[in-house]
């Protein structure tokens, strides 16, 4: 199916106000930015003929936040059109569904029917080895590394706050290379980090333990104070790598239970992603194609 853009249609709620004034002024009208917009919703989505309409899409849309808002729509709309299609099928099938602690009646319906219609493979032994073995690299304990650091405080948006924090940094930096048993104190008198209270001091961080733009750079630093500042959504970071500690590999043993866990996980994925596309089929979608 030929992939095309469709105009982002709101509906009252948290993502409409800014559609309805649009339409308001485009309209010449002068009623609430914040209500439905007149008359009825298009409709460029069905399953089994059922008409999904944008402004249905739109609520929908609140959850499934995108930079790109035609990426948010398709991602509200095939969620839409894949609870449409687990409907109509536990009904055919006339399953009993029974939600459990917590979960909705919606999430209740995918658990009893891809309990009932789809099955993994577990994988061999022998595919649990090839794994291993072509993925030993990958495949080690956590990097680890210990670190302290001082936090120059910036907002995002401040662009000379920002400038700002990086000179001071520097200068820190500077004066560390030459007095580097002044980091404690620096810490304790410049940064905006409760860590200051104990000199910086981060301890062991693994991959993945702290945001993603600092975690990034940090494993890509060698042991010492870093010659540049590290720039995250909070400011700018002096940053000393006191000690790292790259994983051991795993043996096949202590890898097992894992390589299985993800190969299963992958099965599942391709299984139920295949049997979405059955029910696609089997109802007729119209207006999206689920992910190839």
């Amino acid at each position: 199916m030929t992939a095309r853009i469709i105009p982002i249609v709101m509906d009252a709620g948290a993502l409409s106000d800014a559609a309805a004034k649009a339409s308001s002024e485009a309209h010449d009208h002068d009623a609430d930015p914040s209500s439905p917009m007149p008359g009825p919703a298009p409709v460029f989505v069905r399953v089994a003929g059922n008409p999904i309409d944008e402004a249905e899409i739109a609520r929908e849309m609140q959850f499934h936040r995108a930079a790109d808002p035609h990426a948010a729509r398709e991602a509200a709309a095939t969620t839409l059109v894949i609870r449409e299609l687990v409907g109509r099928e536990c009904a055919r099938l006339g399953l009993a569904v029974e939600t459990l602690d917590g979960e909705t009646d919606e999430e209740a319906r995918v658990r009893v029917l891809l309990a009932e219609a789809v099955e993994t493979p577990e994988a061999d032994e022998a595919a649990l080895r090839q794994y291993h073995e072509a993925n030993k690299a990958r495949l080690h304990e956590p990097d680890r590394v210990r670190v302290r650091h001082l936090l120059l405080a910036a907002p995002p948006a401040d662009i000379k706050a920002r400038q700002r924090a990086q000179v001071q940094g520097e200068d820190l930096i500077a004066a560390l290379q030459a007095e580097p048993d002044r980091f404690i104190e620096f810490a304790m008198r410049h940064s905006a980090c409760p860590s200051r209270d104990q000199g910086g001091e981060l301890g062991w961080i693994e991959r993945g333990d702290t945001v993603p733009e600092f975690d990034r750079q940090l494993f890509m630093l060698k042991p010492g104070l870093a010659g540049l500042t590290v720039e995250t959504r909070y400011g700018h970071h002096v940053v000393e790598v006191i000690e790292r500690v790259d994983g051991a590999a795993l043996s096949f043993d202590e890898a097992r239970d894992r390589i299985a866990s993800y190969l299963e996980t992958q099965a599942r994925q391709n299984a139920v992603h295949q049997y979405l596309h059955i029910l696609a089929a089997q109802y007729g979608v119209e207006g999206i194609a689920l992910g190839a």
